[in-house]
């Protein structure tokens, strides 16, 4: 059986690799230059790299390997969106051009549309990672104390509208203020922002949109995540339990444990 993964950066394209290929798939994978990385090749089966002048060619790959079934894991850097990269694939500018927005539904929306019109099902991406989807629940020895409640549950509303309008996942909030709202920068931007904006002690609230498309965009956060949050000085990661996918969790809450940070899942 094979599978085609489209991968971006970070470490869920190679979590799902992996996972696929204990679930007996064999994995082609495309891999994007400057996001994806080069760990990644050890992973799966085959690999080819690809800028994102080469956004036609993906639809090649697949089919020349006989694969049916895709899954996309990993962001592609937002910025790229800006570049003359764009330019050099006229599929590529033609999507762009036809969409009524840049939002990130409306964009990985219309891939799915036409890797469908090219006989290819994009599939859940959290298929075969369901034990990294964290239940409701504190999951770090530390508590949040009353404030912290207060301020997941003032940033658990705030998130959600914002998630619901497509504009970011994540939103820092200290003492029932809003510090900082994800846009395009990403969570890890967002938190440096934070730190500096709140002098430290703030809460990061991170959830899926209301009508989360699985095969997509899922949130992720992971001991990067925690690392930066310390860096930053914070008090509170709260996630949505069963919606966010949390990478190297338990490396990342020995060090939230060490460090004092709170992490739940709400």
């Amino acid at each position: 059986m094979k599978i085609g993964l489209i991968a971006g950066n970070r470490r869920f394209p190679i979590l799902f690799a992996q996972a696929a290929r204990q679930k007996g798939y064999s994995v082609v994978a495309v891999a994007i230059k400057g996001d994806t990385s080069a760990c990644l090749k050890k992973c799966v089966d085959k690999i080819y790299w690809l800028g994102l002048g080469d956004f036609s060619r993906l639809f090649e790959i697949f089919k020349a390997e006989g694969i049916s079934k895709i899954a996309m894991a990993g962001q592609i850097s937002p910025h790229r969106l800006f570049s003359k990269e764009v330019e050099r694939d006229c599929r590529l500018q033609e999507l762009l051009g036809r969409i009524k927005d840049k939002k990130a539904d409306t964009i990985f929306g219309e891939i799915a549309r036409i890797l469908e019109g090219e006989g290819l099902e994009l599939i859940n991406s959290t298929i075969f990672l369901e034990d990294l989807l964290p239940n409701k629940g504190v999951l770090t020895k530390t508590d949040p104390g009353a404030s912290m409640l207060e301020d997941i549950d003032f940033g658990l509303g705030l998130a959600r509208s914002v998630a619901g309008l497509d504009i970011g996942q994540a939103i820092a909030v200290k003492t029932k203020a809003v510090v900082a709202v994800e846009a395009l920068e990403g969570t890890d931007n967002l938190i440096r922002r934070a730190g500096k904006i709140s002098r430290g002690g703030f809460v990061l609230v991170k959830v899926s949109k209301p009508k989360q498309d699985m095969r997509f965009d899922v949130p992720v956060v992971g001991l990067a995540t925690v690392k930066n949050l310390i860096r930053a000085g914070a008090g509170c990661l709260a996630i949505e339990a069963g919606k966010t996918l949390f990478i190297d969790k338990e490396k990342a809450l020995m060090l939230a444990d060490k460090k004092g940070l709170c992490v739940a899942a709400v």
